[in-house]
């Protein structure tokens, strides 16, 4: 039988990704049991303490093996993370020291959500590629620029290494490893049974841009808020660097390292976050509020819309929108 571990880390941690986890598994052991005799998982929660608490102590889990007790497991679940990562990571040592033997003797690891940052910190995701919650793209690449984060994915899957985007999409990620270790039957019926939206590969119609602020170069300041402060204009990347006395290739650099965009690709994402909230809140049509985020041409402007949120403007409309 193989060895399913799920780990419970220190600290104020997100309960629900440890039990969403031990059902949807528990479930799939119990089906393939029934048509084949026996489950194919042996579940267990592993952690360093006896009890840890959640929710400010409202909640509580009580692991079954303290991780030192684990010689060798098949697949590892590591639940998203309390927000305080210098807490979270801190207080995890032992946990990530762990992860690195566990690797290296053969088993594979998923992450949920921000218990991405516990695998970067392990060092097992430099050069590969690797998702998180939407809302920690700029934190995380900050703390891990050799990982090749792929924020617009749900899952990634490389390596042996597993992870995904944010929140209760980690539904998804359990989904896709029951269909990987058990077969595809199994992912359908888990999917059925706990109503999971199955092959989602997305999670960009979720993400708010806010913008990567968190830099200290003034210029490239400067531009974000001439983007933002302009959105019916049709900016051209060469008088926005000449507007602020930088040469157009110096400015490019500048603004890629500062912000993870191009120039272009940034403006691109304000304008759309923009009209994604009037698609949420308005019944203007496409074309005024194409204009308004300044846009001229409807196929340029389905087009980009498209490229960032995986949806048409007029899915997109009827997915989040007013009835």
């Amino acid at each position: 039988m193989k060895q399913l571990t799920i780990v419970v880390p220190e600290g104020e941690n997100n309960l629900s990704s440890i039990s969403g986890a031990y059902e949807i598994f528990s479930k799939a052991n119990a089906y393939w049991s029934d048509k084949h005799g026996a489950a194919l998982f042996e579940i267990r929660l592993a952690g360093v303490s006896a009890l840890v608490d959640f929710n400010g102590g409202l909640f509580s889990v009580r692991p079954q093996l303290q991780l030192s007790d684990i010689g060798a497991t098949d697949l590892i679940i590591i639940p998203s993370l309390n927000h305080n990562y210098d807490l979270a990571l801190d207080g995890n040592a032992a946990l990530v020291s762990w992860l690195r033997r566990q690797y290296a003797n053969g088993a594979s690891i998923a992450t949920i959500c921000t218990g991405a940052f516990l695998l970067a910190a392990a060092g097992l995701l430099e050069g590969k590629g690797c998702s998180t919650h939407w809302s920690v793209t700029e934190q995380f690449r900050q703390r891990f620029p050799g990982v090749r984060l792929q924020a617009d994915r749900l899952i990634t899957d490389e390596h042996g290494l597993y992870t995904n985007g944010g929140a209760y999409s980690f539904l998804n990620l359990m989904v896709y490893l029951v269909e990987k270790y058990y077969d595809r039957q199994t992912a359908v019926y888990c999917a059925k049974v706990f109503q999971i939206e199955i092959d989602r590969n997305t999670q960009s119609q979720f993400a708010i841009f806010t913008g990567q602020k968190a830099h200290g170069d003034e210029v490239v300041r400067q531009a974000q808020e001439y983007i933002e402060d302009n959105l019916e204009e049709k900016i051209t990347i060469e008088a926005l660097s000449s507007r602020l006395n930088v040469g157009r290739r110096n400015f490019d650099r500048r603004f890629i390292k500062a912000t993870g965009n191009t120039p272009l690709e940034y403006a691109q994402r304000v304008k759309v976050e923009a009209a994604k909230k009037a698609f949420e809140t308005n019944r203007k049509t496409v074309s005024e509020i194409m204009y308004e985020v300044g846009y001229a041409d409807v196929k340029a402007f389905r087009e980009v819309f498209r490229r960032v949120t995986g949806m048409s403007p007029l899915e997109y409309r009827g997915k989040f929108g007013r009835g």
